[in-house]
């Protein structure tokens, strides 16, 4: 699985509680909330209370394993504040019960419903009176009635629907908290190691569980754990929680991430990339492939933007999945147990978070000429790996090809990456048409098949984009370039076998058609000799 950081000496402060001098000792692998939950045991007071430090100067001192030290004469003032006294469960009940009400009042307006009811059935009953209670005029009241009692239940559904949504919201979702990962240790076979290196990588044989292991192996094996000072079991707890928010879609989901980010681990031993790059930019490539869908709904861009959902409102139609994908993202490191940069300073957590951002940002195909066309000029030019823009549009380059990269793994499995893209198109078109919202061609299940899906994307996209890539690293074109040309030959040899399959059917149908239309000829003729000859008699 790699190696573990390196084991430091531990490190020492000193204390003023309540007058009283104590020493704290802790390891640099401590988080601020083990820290706090200490202080807290010494000083006899609840984990939940708040507590801050003073140096002699009287300066607010961060809580956290980097806080600077100090001696027996100089130690850290500390302030506690114990926690509200918690309110009893009559409490919250009356509370909730109370907002609620008040909710469901100011939404559904219910005493003006209440009057309109009133009024309503009011002139009902007038109307009764006045017509000598006719029978249309009952049977009209009691439609009228039935339309009301329906408008009631319908507001009612809306409420508890809407409630029951809110308590299943992406906000309690990202802020799960596990103190322990569920998921066991895997020990990797030597063959699996080498073979996890490898774009013929088969994803499909992995559970859920291995698949967070070899994720895991990777950032120890690429030394990432080690530059970043990220706790281990931080690290299980984040791919815990990035797994947990990635939906069941049938394509963009967590396997997918996977198949993303083993694909960008591939390209990173193939060209030999921490020779030529900082062990901080692998750290970007790395995680913004893990984090490049979160949360994704199976719906892409085009349609956020036509349907005008609450995502494409928030973005203003810019990237709105891709910008959804790095809120989440970041959701998820601004809890602290799950927080694998939590032990970089400021600045590198700034570099960290821009980096990944304009990583997940390339991933919007939108934009995918623009950085072709950049990443050519640079070419050109001559790149420069000690420029840090030629850099970063490489590593935008990079994500792009692992992004869309199935089609570069053997057809076994990439052919079932088909499949799975095909049924979401068809989902997603099958909504479009019942919303009377435009309909792409490549995604109408009346229109597209497999072949069609692929050769112009291969052709257009995919090979011109992974030859460009090979010009700076050559090691790609045998294992990937050479692949993707193969995979667009096999799609044209399957489409032609089609349009034979279809050839024959057709001439069959003709056949039949002929063959109809010639006995009806007869018939007709048959017809016509018997009306002659009786004519004739």
């Amino acid at each position: 699985m790699g190696n573990a950081s390196t084991i430091e000496t531990p490190r020492t402060i000193y204390l003023d509680i309540n007058g009283k001098l104590e020493k704290i000792v802790f390891s640099r692998h401590a988080c601020s909330r083990d820290l706090q939950e200490h202080i807290s045991l010494v000083a006899n007071v609840s984990k939940a209370s708040q507590i801050t430090l003073r140096d002699a100067d009287g300066a607010h001192v961060h809580l956290s394993p980097v806080m600077p030290g100090n001696t027996q004469d100089t130690p850290f003032k500390v302030n506690i504040k114990e926690p509200p006294k918690p309110q009893t469960e009559d409490e919250i009940c009356t509370q909730v019960l109370s907002q609620m009400a008040e909710q469901f009042t100011r939404v559904f307006k219910v005493e003006e419903v209440k009057a309109n009811i009133t009024q309503r059935i009011t002139v009902l009953e007038r109307q009764m009176e006045t017509e000598g209670l006719k029978v249309v005029e009952i049977e009209k009241c009691k439609r009228d009635i039935s339309d009301i009692k329906d408008q009631i239940w319908n507001a009612q559904k809306k409420f508890v629907d809407f409630n029951r949504m809110s308590s299943l919201s992406d906000e309690k979702k990202i802020s799960l908290k596990r103190d322990v990962p569920n998921y066991p240790k895997y020990t990797l076979s030597d063959e699996t190691i080498d073979y996890l290196k490898q774009p013929t990588f088969d994803i499909w044989h992995w559970e859920p569980n291995e698949m967070l292991s070899l994720l895991e192996h990777m950032y120890h094996e690429l030394g990432l754990v080690q530059e970043f000072n990220i706790n281990p079991i931080t690290l299980k707890r984040w791919l815990l929680c990035v797994q947990e928010n990635y939906r069941n879609n049938p394509f963009h989901n967590f396997r997918h991430c996977f198949c993303v980010t083993q694909m960008m681990y591939g390209m990173i031993h193939l060209c030999t990339l921490w020779e030529k790059m900082s062990r901080e930019d692998l750290g970007i490539l790395m995680t913004s492939a893990v984090c490049h869908d979160l949360d994704h709904p199976g719906y892409n861009n085009t349609y956020q933007i036509n349907a005008r959902t609450e995502l494409a409102i928030r973005y203003n139609d810019i990237s709105p999945l891709e910008n959804h994908h790095c809120a989440v993202a970041f959701k998820i490191l601004s809890n602290p147990e799950c927080n694998i940069f939590g032990n970089v300073d400021k600045d590198t957590f700034k570099r960290l978070r821009a980096g990944i951002t304009s990583l997940i940002l390339a991933t919007d195909m939108a934009k995918h000429g623009d950085i072709m066309s950049n990443f050519k000029a640079k070419i050109e030019q001559g790149f420069d790996y000690n420029n840090s823009e030629h850099i970063d549009t490489l590593k935008m380059l990079l994500i792009k090809c692992c992004d869309i990269s199935n089609e570069v793994r053997p057809m076994e499995v990439s052919e079932p990456w088909v499949d799975c893209l095909l049924e979401e198109y068809f989902n997603q078109s099958d909504r479009e048409k019942s919303e009377g919202l435009p309909v792409a061609p490549f995604m109408d299940r009346e229109k597209v098949t497999k072949p069609s899906a692929q050769i112009g994307f291969i052709k257009f996209v995919l090979i011109p984009m992974f030859e460009t890539v090979s010009q700076l690293c050559t090691e790609l074109n045998e294992v990937m370039v050479i692949p993707l040309r193969q995979a667009k030959d096999r799609y044209e040899q399957m489409r032609l076998s089609d349009e034979k399959d279809k050839s024959e059917l057709y001439s069959q149908i003709d056949k039949c058609m002929c063959e109809s239309l010639r006995q009806s000829r007869d018939r007709y003729q048959d017809l016509s000799e018997q009306k002659t000859e009786k004519s004739q008699l």
